[in-house]
């Protein structure tokens, strides 16, 4: 997925590897925000589907990176990625 310079940017400042940014492609969850931008997320389910495709030992030593989460844009582009930090709320 490409990125902004800002998304690169930020994703170094916070320390999430591009293998993150990989999964959330694969098995990321997506919410609309409005505005014609995309949350991508690791929900239960993307994690259920990760244990079962790369086996429970990856997801779990990788754990600490499954509250990271992508922002994108209406053309696909990668506006930001950050830390979730509270519950992602569905609409």
């Amino acid at each position: 997925m490409p990125m902004t310079k800002h998304a690169a940017i930020r994703a170094q400042q916070r320390a999430i590897p591009p293998l993150v940014d990989r999964w959330l492609d694969e098995f990321g969850e997506i919410a609309h925000e409005g505005n014609g931008k995309v949350r991508v997320f690791f929900s239960q389910r993307s994690k259920r589907l990760m244990k079962r495709a790369l086996g429970p030992r990856p997801v779990a030593l990788m754990n600490h990176y499954l509250t990271a989460y992508r922002v994108d844009g209406e053309d696909g582009v990668t506006i930001t990625t950050a830390w979730q930090t509270c519950h992602i709320r569905r609409k």
